[in-house]
């Protein structure tokens, strides 16, 4: 889960805030809605979240409510949407946006959909990235793939009701009396009409007006992505302007150009920094298959303090996480991290690189080789194509590089084997001394290792999708042959 940007004792004392999609999540059968708060309420207790829930907000084409169910959720506080059917994912995500506007972390938000894992993942997760609330997520079914939002709690909808059935109904008559006092209201979202009466609710939803309003002015149907009309390259905000710098470069991806003279990499991306506004120190890792990279390569970046460290295709996307989470562990946050790789390629390497980022104050910057086709789902306050980053004020750099190899040295860039001893092989110390271990026979020994175990995880694989696909389309294929 990690800890919050602002503390996890803060965490669970902070408002919290519910948007609901009755149609994704409905209320079962016989159930009483004046108890989807206290469920609720007691679900975050059992978590050891305390803070008062400020709003319970139920979205979805209320034609379809019984009145007697608007009573039970109007009782508990708890505020009714009517939307129409197409329109409840856009309205729902429309209205999470203005309350994050208005209010400020630390909160909790929870989210009741099916649609978390769909169509407002990536844009609440790029909003994540930039100021994190708690998250809390419920769905009727659970996600097939992998979501990209970092939660603190996630539960099945009617799992979330039934857990905390016991001793709910004793306390519904009291609590409903408090929420009485509240402004709770019913809400029609295409006419923008609120009262707190069910019946005259529901008198409005039938009238000719609403009618006439919602064939006339359809609201909008598709989610609106805030954040991708968001600029690149943003000036270094204060906390993050003298942070500490940490790249993590994949050469396999973003390779020296031919020509280029390597001691220029470093003074480069400092360049670059130093046009945002970042003026902290620099740790540079470079990841490639060394026995293959031109010594003179290797010793141009050493010389300017760029770590080296050698993988294999295979397993590289892995070591760089894994130290990446190693060096966010050991620096303080605030911290700026820089990927230099083309990580929408790598959904193993980018997806927890979001969650981590959702959850630790990291600074993000990227760099690729091309542009990618689509957005990145993650945020980064700049990004470069690798070429490019490379070209900066070439003189200038040039002049730069000399002096910082004359001080730098290859004493002060790391040296390692990330095949060997699962990555966690010693610093060896020299050039001389790390290519002498690349060309050993238990290093050779160890490569054939892995790459035989990736090669056959990958027939596995493909093995168990095609049995998968026989399970579901043989029988037809032979129905419908015989047809």
């Amino acid at each position: 889960m990690g800890s919050m940007w602002w503390g996890e004792e803060a965490a669970k004392g902070a408002k919290i805030a519910v948007w609901w999609d009755m149609k994704e999540c409905p209320i079962p059968e016989g159930y009483d809605a004046g108890r989807i708060r206290p469920s609720l309420e007691a679900a975050f207790k059992e978590r050891g979240y305390s803070g008062p829930v400020s709003s319970i907000t139920a979205y979805g084409d209320q034609t379809q409510t019984p009145v007697h169910i608007l009573h039970g959720l109007l009782s508990t506080g708890v505020s009714v949407a009517h939307t129409s059917s197409e329109s409840t994912n856009y309205i729902l995500y429309r209205d999470i946006v203005e309350w994050r506007g208005q209010n400020p972390p630390p909160a909790t938000m929870m989210i009741i959909s099916n649609q978390v894992g769909g169509d407002l993942s990536w844009d609440l997760a790029r909003l994540q990235q930039r100021s994190q609330y708690n998250l809390f997520l419920a769905y009727s079914k659970a996600p097939c793939v992998l979501s990209v939002l970092s939660t603190s709690s996630r539960w099945l909808w009617e799992k979330l009701l039934g857990d905390n059935n016991n001793n709910n109904n004793n306390r519904i008559e009291t609590r409903s009396v408090q929420y009485k006092l509240s402004a709770m209201i019913l809400c029609c979202k295409s006419c923008n009409f609120d009262c707190q009466s069910p019946e005259k609710f529901r008198k409005h939803l039938s009238s000719y007006k609403h009618a006439r309003q919602e064939s006339v002015y359809p609201t909008y149907k598709e989610v609106n992505r805030v954040t991708e009309t968001w600029g690149r390259n943003y000036a270094a905000a204060p906390e993050y302007a003298t942070a500490k710098i940490l790249v993590w470069w994949n050469m396999f991806d973003c390779p020296i150009p031919e020509g280029y003279d390597a001691r220029r990499v470093r003074p480069s991306l400092e360049e670059a920094f130093k046009k945002l506004g970042y003026s902290g120190p620099v740790s540079i890792t470079a990841y490639g298959d060394l026995n293959h990279t031109p010594e003179h390569l290797l010793r141009g970046l050493s010389s300017t303090g760029v770590s080296l460290a050698h993988t294999i295709l295979d397993v590289t996307y892995k070591r760089m996480y894994s130290d990446l989470l190693d060096g966010q562990k050991s620096n303080p946050t605030p911290t700026n991290i820089m990927v230099i790789s083309d990580t929408d390629t790598h959904q193993a390497f980018s997806t927890p690189l979001v969650r981590l980022v959702q959850k630790q104050k990291h600074n993000l910057f990227l760099a690729y080789s091309s542009r990618p086709y689509k957005m990145f789902v993650l945020l980064p306050s700049a990004e470069w194509l690798w070429h490019s980053l490379l070209e900066e004020k070439r003189k200038q750099v040039l002049q730069k590089c000399s002096s910082e190899s004359d001080r730098g040295g290859e004493s002060s860039a790391m040296l390692y084997c990330k095949v060997c001893c699962g990555g966690q092989g010693p610093d060896y110390k020299s050039l001389d001394n790390l290519r002498t271990h690349l060309s050993s026979e238990e290093h050779a020994q160890e490569e054939y290792s892995i790459t035989s175990f990736v090669q056959l995880k990958m027939k596995n694989r493909n093995l168990s999708l095609l049995a998968q696909y026989d399970r579901v389309h043989r029988q037809q294929w032979r129905q419908a042959s015989f047809s």
